[in-house]
């Protein structure tokens, strides 16, 4: 392990390179050549790194692609943790003729690092990539202020063209073991849920296209299931879950047992839906067999960019325009 600066080392997590930004509190650990994944994030009082890390491990680059990926480059080598995706969310689609990926195309490319600050006050890492499929670039500005369990993501799309371009934007963190667990807390600002018109696997345990409210879901076999309370991986279920009509920008998950609870915050104006992946130990289907966790993923919108703009619900930018909006990881105590 290398060390760049003062908080910051670079270091190699199984065989990709990596940089660790550390302060007295808080340890990341991010992929600049994997999307700028978002590998490790330990709150270092209490040894706990939230982030779902995959049973399957994370592969060397040039590895083969997983079994059942099926050409989606996102789901090749997906191992946990938290990945942003743009411009593109869920489905692959058409936009402006142009084939967009699954979940977009940023989180397998690689993206740029420049050093902002590192000092005693503040560590600030700025990473910025620009799509090869439309003319954006994203950055991302990643400050750890010392003393302070939080970790802030300023971030910013840009248009390098002159005309309007419209995108789809999400964050992909996913949560897992040890925070989330049987009797784990979900907290949302929602209305509403919302459930995909058909289910995934067959272990889904709630009734697909339902529309109901925050935090009832019908259950297939009958009955209802609070979402606020997390099961374990013994419910071996697995849904894909939409939250939406917020009232704020936020999901919490609490953890009583641990004392720890982990916090994400947002403009609800920029990510208006929350995704709440479920892989409660019934992903059975590759290449997400074994997966047991939580998704509290800010989205613009609960379907991919064509839906969006048929829709209406597109973020745009004109020509040459800029979109600024932060989010903010944090632990607290519960």
């Amino acid at each position: 392990m290398a060390s760049l600066s003062r908080g910051i080392t670079e270091a190699v997590v199984c065989g990709w390179r990596a940089l660790r930004l550390t302060t007295d509190v808080l340890s990341v650990t991010v992929l600049p050549d994997k999307g700028a994944d978002i590998y490790e994030l330990t709150d270092l009082a209490t040894g706990v790194d939230p982030l779902f890390k995959a049973p399957w491990g994370l592969q060397p680059p040039g590895a083969p692609p997983r079994e059942g990926s099926e050409g989606a480059a996102f789901l090749e080598n997906y191992e946990g943790t938290w990945q942003e995706l743009f411009p593109n969310t869920n489905d692959a689609c058409r936009y402006q003729g142009v084939e967009m990926p699954f979940h977009g195309e940023v989180a397998t490319l690689p993206w740029s690092v420049s050093v902002e600050a590192d000092n005693q006050r503040e560590i600030a890492v700025r990473f910025s990539v620009e799509c090869r499929l439309l003319p954006l670039r994203l950055e991302r500005l990643m400050r750890l202020r010392c003393g302070e369990r939080e970790l802030v993501l300023d971030e910013r799309a840009a248009n390098l063209s002159g005309e309007t371009i419209e995108f789809a934007w999400g964050h992909h963190c996913v949560l897992g073991a040890p925070l989330v667990a049987d009797g784990a807390r979900l907290s949302a600002p929602a209305g509403t849920i919302i459930t995909p018109p058909e289910p995934w696997e067959d272990t889904a345990r709630l009734v697909p296209g339902q529309r109901s409210e925050w935090p009832m879901a019908r259950l297939r076999p009958g009955g209802e299931a609070d979402l606020s309370r997390l099961p374990g991986p013994e419910a071996g279920s697995h849904d894909d879950v939409y939250l939406t009509d917020l009232t704020g920008g936020y999901v919490q998950v609490d953890n009583h047992a641990l004392g720890l609870g982990f916090r994400l915050d947002w403009d609800p104006a920029v990510f208006r839906w929350i995704i709440a992946w479920q892989p409660f130990g019934g992903a059975l289907a590759m290449p997400l067999r074994g997966a047991y966790g939580l998704g509290v993923e800010p989205w613009t919108g609960g379907g991919n960019l064509e839906q969006a703009v048929a829709e209406g619900s597109a973020l745009s930018l004109a020509g040459h325009g800029q979109l600024e909006t932060r989010l903010v990881a944090s632990f607290v105590s519960c």
